[in-house]
């Protein structure tokens, strides 16, 4: 089958690779669309040691599952951590943290830049006819920005500030401004101010921002200084929620942290049913930051342009869809 294959931080094209063969509890899913995210980006550059078939964020239709055939057919998006159902982590109600995961393109277990994957039925959704193959590529990062209201109670008296209008970040928005909260947005690019702007979301640039003002900082650049910048945006007791993951060390004024009792609440994957049900009742629609749609086949040309600045979501899809 056709597919991109990532080892030593080199990305290539490949027709070689046998379909997958799901095993017990398993479906065999035959893609439909795939989402490139900034992971996949920082897996090139060497942000973790993975070596197989990479991507994440899909949607697809189940061809085959030994065990339960009422899932043929049905077209699917996929939590991507993989969890053993043993461990202490998973047995306390929390397998996204199992001791022992495995996570979809990411580590130990193929991902969906691909004609064809595999994943456990425990871990599939079935999309509503209502919501579009367009729109449904989106649900992973749009649970991951519906975290944020797992996560911290947004009040429509509070004023909520996200740095990063990139892929994520204009997610996160979407999902915040139904709080009717008093929002705002960093912008740095042309096409992310007028995306924000389409929503009724103010925008910022960063020499305008301001100093301890913000009851809720969300980060969302990937990047150490956006980190820095949300320390001095955020009001003392305030919350700083961290959508993003770091490359290495990073040099952070903690004092600042202490002195002013500021929380810090990490972040990371989501609820599905929740991010399902805002598509289907059209309260958030992502096809406005799709910017190109690839076949495998050119996949390589599809991470360079995920790469520049400025670009938000490039898609993947097979060569024959």
């Amino acid at each position: 089958m056709q597919s991109l294959w990532l080892e030593n931080q080199v990305l290539t094209f490949r027709e070689d690779l046998p379909i997958p063969v799901p095993g017990k509890d398993q479906a065999l899913i035959r893609l439909l669309l795939a989402g490139v995210c900034s992971t996949d980006l920082e897996l090139v550059r060497g942000y973790y040691p993975f070596t197989g078939i990479p991507g994440h964020e899909f949607v697809g239709e189940v061809e085959s599952s030994p065990d339960d055939s009422t899932w043929i057919g049905k077209r699917v998006v996929g939590e991507i951590n993989i969890a053993c159902t043993k461990c202490h982590t998973c047995l306390l109600g929390l397998p996204g943290h199992c001791e022992n995961r495995k996570t979809l393109g990411i580590h130990d277990w193929d991902g969906v830049f691909a004609e064809y994957l595999v994943l456990p039925l425990s871990n599939l959704h079935v999309v509503p006819e209502s919501v579009s193959t367009e729109m449904a590529v989106f649900t992973e990062p749009l649970a991951a920005a519906y975290e944020i209201l797992e996560q911290t109670t947004i009040l429509p008296s509070d004023r909520v500030l996200i740095i990063g209008a990139g892929r994520l970040g204009i997610l996160a928005a979407m999902v915040i401004r139904q709080t009717g909260c008093q929002l705002g947005v960093v912008v740095r690019h042309p096409k992310q101010t007028m995306l924000v702007e389409d929503l009724k979301i103010h925008t910022i640039s960063e020499i305008n921002i301001g100093s301890k003002k913000f009851d809720l900082v969300v980060e969302a650049t990937g990047s150490i200084d956006g980190f820095r910048l949300a320390t001095k945006c955020v009001r003392p007791r305030g919350r700083i929620l961290l959508k993003s993951t770091y490359k290495g060390s990073a040099d952070v004024d903690f004092s600042r942290i202490v002195v002013d009792e500021i929380t810090i609440i990490g972040s990371r994957c989501g609820p599905f049913d929740p991010a399902l049900q805002l598509l289907g009742d059209g309260k958030v629609d992502p096809r406005p930051l799709i910017d190109a749609i690839y076949p495998i086949s050119r996949g390589i040309n599809a991470f360079e342009q995920a790469s520049n600045p400025g670009v938000l979501k490039i898609l993947l899809r097979p060569d024959k869809s």
